[in-house]
């Protein structure tokens, strides 16, 4: 407290904005101490600001009007945008009339080893060549680990799900046109280097459903209803208005 007013964690809060991703309780405690220094300053020099008479003037008058304004702005969109409500029949009627908004890509699994030249890269496949299930998988983690040369080699060259997009064109080419457990029967060049493709799994592209993203529709709409409102307003109030643009 300063002079028994109280300083709170909101205080705190406010202070540490500059400080994007700060937490009181992770800071050393010296830097607690300067925060708690520096909120004890500001207590003590607002109040002096006011005892000396800041609040009379002119300018602090015209600050203080465009803050009650912007704020009584702020804070009645605010209250525009949660008293609007969206029902499940909305949802679903936006969600019919847009399903092509709603479709998730074809997606592959799969591992690589990158090497730098091509004649490396031929090689890697005729290691592998003749391995099926298992024994391809284990064999192609153990030279992805020791040959490749990309950051997913220590991983055995796993990167995880992922759709077209995602990859170069040539890349994803090569990837979703094998086959569950396949390997690429020629090396695939990108500008990372040359490429050996083991597909491990393929999922196809589909709709998604309703009950995944109702509540994202929900919101885009609650959006457009809230832009629509404020719109419609402004103009009311424009035809009562005399506005002069000079």
């Amino acid at each position: 407290t300063v002079n028994g007013e109280n300083v709170t964690d909101k205080d705190v809060a406010e202070l540490l904005r500059a400080m994007p991703g700060a937490k009181f309780e992770n800071l050393k405690k010296e830097q607690q101490k300067t925060v708690i220094d520096q909120l004890i300053d500001r207590k003590l020099l607002s109040k002096q600001a006011v005892k000396e008479g800041i609040t009379k003037e002119k300018k602090f008058k015209e600050a203080l009007k465009k803050v009650e304004n912007d704020l009584a702005l702020e804070m009645w969109m605010k209250k525009v945008f949660e008293n609007i409500k969206v029902s499940d029949k909305e949802a679903k009627e936006y969600f019919e009339k847009n399903k092509d908004k709603f479709v998730k890509p074809a997606t592959a699994k799969a591992r690589h080893i990158v090497l730098k030249t091509e004649d490396e890269a031929k090689k890697v496949i005729k290691e592998l060549s003749g391995l099926k299930g298992e024994a391809l998988i284990s064999k192609f983690i153990e030279l992805a680990k020791s040959k490749s040369t990309g950051p997913s080699g220590a991983n055995g060259g796993d990167l995880g799900w992922f759709s077209s997009r995602q990859m170069v064109p040539s890349f994803s080419e090569a990837a979703f046109a094998l086959k569950k457990g396949e390997i690429t029967k020629k090396p695939v060049k990108t500008q990372y280097g040359y490429h050996v493709i083991l597909l491990e799994d393929k999922k196809p592209a589909g709709h998604i459903k309703l009950e995944t993203v109702k509540e994202q529709i929900k919101n885009v709409i609650k959006m457009e209803k809230f832009r629509n409102k404020v719109s419609k307003r402004a103009k009311e109030l424009r035809k009562k208005a005399k506005i002069v643009i000079k």
